[in-house]
């Protein structure tokens, strides 16, 4: 056995399961180590309060005597729980956190350093921005960038750093992160559904889009991911063939949780609620060693936050545990992949949930109201909303193992599909009847108040309604909510402000509030149709019939991102003043030049496992039989055909052996030519889309047929029996 799967191995031989200790329960920590309304109601005077609790429900500006009032509330109950630095906490658009910290000390012109933190540092700092992802806002030379406070995500306590949330943009204005045009998008999304609302409740005064994700992730142990260089520098297992067991059996799913895994989820549940992130369900995911946590939803900016927040937390509570995490899509070949479903709704300050039915029929013609804007948007945009979720993760998870399939459609259930279908035949284009109309008011009105147990649940669905909500189900586990919540908010916000128009259209010309209503409902059903879908997403018939319906089947990344180029994106994201045209097309080229880059790294690991690690196994194997064939034929020359099957064998091993050196050549090759004849960095990602991808499942095929012929105990890297079913 090689010396680093024996050690790893050893090591896992003597792990014992690690108590996080007796946990007090969440509700007694929850938000501790948060700087929530709460705690600065009791840190500002009654007057800076109110202030500022009108600017953040009004949304105005707040003021540097205010901001001076706030950041000394912070630092006194941050230096109170011995935090020694502060930092702004923001989302560059490489997908993780960023964070750069400064101590609380300043130095006074006799030398003596006194603490201090004023307003002018919370509201706004200068972080060096020539290194993070900009897309060609700016040259490598130009490093300022700003950071400016977002005062709707409270401020937090980590490693006794006090992290303030906050926006990331170039010296030139332009937007570098994830948070600045998801609050655009959720402000343009809050006008639009209260003017919609004023239909049905003259009351509404703000809208909320709400957010509840779901995180999948695999646990794999130590001392064994120190051992496979591709997960360590990929995420994911580029070599490895199936074990005898794998989720066949599907008896992980929801069953008992491992101890030292119960360890590691109580505290990072504890780290969670004291950070105020409302962890609620964990459980036991299909695949081995694959698991899932979920919160109560939240505030779509906030669940962003905490949802970034809690991926950082996971990775250092599980090295606690001699864990690693893994959240990339597919980690594993043949094995479940990992998602984040993103439940999304919208509730309105009166405590009314837009996408939940209620008791009468103005407010279930409400509900239908927004349904339907929500499917329309997505059938308008489905395009754009793929490509908000492709990533090279992605590009192996969706469509198999679980995963929705990268056809962009809606599941609504049978109940709804046969409400809307009823409603497309019944509202006439004429004039309708008092009757006409009372019959379609009865008709809505016998939606049931709770519609979780009226529709089944779609699987198979990227994109389903699932009671009172939609469950978007193709955002890989790894990626940043942020970037489908711009597109998904934006494009119902701009539906919504569509209906709202085509209604006052008919209104204005006579035509009764509610009928005008119904008939715009019914030409937005028919027009969204091909989007519905209720049946196997994973069948080939569908992907025929989605071409049918202008349904895009694009599995691969570079072209799906193209959609974030077209007229109508344009149109949808700098028309509705989410995004600049110059950000909407650095948001494209960054997407491309990370998957390059991850595309690149995989080649060059995969190269590197092949010819460093399994190769020279192989041959030392090969010449252990070869010297077993020879001491054969010294000792009993005449019986040729006792040594046959280690002559086949190492024949086997010669063919695999030699098509893995040629092949790694080739692709070492085609990666050159791709460098050196592409400068732009999308048309490279084509080429190594075309030219060097199909590489590595033709290399891992190959190393896959030595791992089965080589003997075990020399094999260099721990198997997949190893890697799922050690815990």
């Amino acid at each position: 056995m090689s010396k680093s799967r024996f050690l790893a191995l050893e090591k896992l031989s003597s792990r014992k399961p690690v108590c996080a200790g007796d946990c007090p329960r969440g509700s007694a920590i929850f938000g501790e180590a948060v700087f929530s309304i709460e705690k600065t109601r009791q840190y500002l005077p009654a007057g800076a309060f109110k202030r500022l609790e009108n600017a953040l429900i009004e949304g105005t500006p707040i003021d540097r005597p205010l901001a001076d009032q706030v950041a000394a509330a912070m630092k006194a109950w941050a230096v109170e729980r011995g935090v020694t630095h502060y930092t702004h906490w923001f989302h560059p658009l490489n997908g993780a956190t960023a964070e750069k910290h400064d101590a609380f000390i300043d130095l006074l012109p006799d030398g003596h350093v006194i603490e201090t933190f004023d307003g002018r540092l919370l509201v706004q700092q200068e972080p060096d921005a020539s290194s993070f992802p900009n897309g060609g806002i700016r040259n490598t030379f130009e490093a300022r960038g700003y950071t400016a406070w977002d005062p709707a995500s409270p401020a937090f306590i980590n490693n006794r750093t006090l992290c303030i949330p906050t926006v990331f943009v170039a010296y030139t204005g332009e937007a570098l992160d994830y948070k600045t045009p998801l609050l655009k998008a959720l402000s343009a999304l809050d006008k639009a559904a209260t003017d919609v609302c004023h239909y049905f409740d003259k009351d509404v005064s703000r809208v909320i889009a709400t957010l509840g994700w779901e995180q999948e992730y695999f646990l794999v142990d130590e001392a064994l991911y120190n051992a496979r260089p591709d997960l360590k520098l990929c995420g994911r297992t580029l070599t490895g063939h199936a074990p005898a067991k794998g989720q066949q059996l599907e008896d992980q799913y929801f069953g008992a949780i491992p101890s030292r895994v119960t360890a590691f989820m109580e505290e990072l549940e504890h780290e969670c609620h004291r950070l105020g992130i409302p962890v609620k369900t964990r459980h036991n995911e299909v695949a081995p060693n694959q698991f899932e946590c979920a919160p109560v939803f939240e505030e779509v900016n906030l669940a962003v936050d905490h949802n970034q927040l809690l991926m950082s937390t996971m990775k250092k509570v599980a090295r606690r545990h001699d864990f690693r995490v893994l959240l990339h899509e597919k980690p594993y070949k043949g094995i479940n992949g990992s998602g984040k479903h993103n439940n999304w709704s919208m509730m309105t300050d009166t405590g009314v949930n837009l996408l939940s039915p209620g008791k009468k029929p103005k407010t279930n013609l409400q509900f239908l109201v927004f349904l339907v804007s929500t499917i329309k948007a997505v059938h308008e945009h489905s395009d754009l909303i793929k490509a908000s979720i492709v990533s090279r993760g992605n590009e192996e998870r969706l469509g198999g193992d679980e995963a929705p399939p990268v056809i962009m459609s809606v599941f609504l259930g049978e109940y709804l599909t046969n409400l809307l279908d009823e409603l497309e035949r019944k509202v006439s284009d004429k004039k309708m009847s008092a009757d006409e109309k009372t019959e379609l008011k009865l008709n809505v009105g016998k939606i049931p108040e709770i519609m979780l147990d009226n529709t089944d649940r779609n699987r198979t669905s990227p994109f389903a309604f699932t009671g009172n909500r939609f469950e978007f189900r193709a955002v890989g586990s790894s990626a940043n909510c942020g970037a489908p919540m711009i597109v998904l908010n934006t494009a119902v916000a701009d539906q919504l402000a569509r209906f709202k128009r085509d209604a006052d259209a008919l209104i204005n010309k006579g035509v009764k509030k509610d009928e005008a209503i119904f008939k715009v409902l019914r030409r937005y059903i028919t027009e969204s149709k091909p989007v519905r879908f209720e049946k196997n997403g994973y069948s080939s018939e569908w992907k025929e019939e989605a071409a049918t319906r202008g349904l895009s089947a694009e599995a691969n990344c570079v072209p799906a991102l193209r959609a974030y180029l077209s007229d109508k994106s344009r149109k949808l994201l700098v028309g509705n003043g989410v995004l600049t045209e110059r950000e909407l097309e650095a948001r494209f080229e960054i997407k491309n030049e990370i998957y390059l880059k991850k595309l690149q790294i995989e080649s060059r690991v995969l190269g590197d496992v092949a010819l460093n690690h399994v190769i020279p196994t192989a041959i030392t194997y090969q010449n252990r039989l070869l010297q077993n064939v020879a001491g054969l034929k010294a000792v009993m020359p005449d019986h040729e055909e006792l040594s046959a099957v280690q002559i086949e064998t190492i024949r086997a091993i010669s063919h695999h052996v030699r098509e893995i050196q040629t092949r790694v050549a080739s692709m070492t090759e085609a990666r050159k030519q791709a460098n050196n004849a592409f400068a732009d960095p999308v048309e490279r990602a084509d080429a190594y889309t075309k030219e060097v991808r199909p590489f590595l499942e033709s290399i891992r095929y190959h190393v896959d047929k030595l791992e089965l012929l080589v003997d075990d105990e020399i094999w260099p890297l721990p198997k997949y029996r190893e890697l799922l079913f050690s815990r």
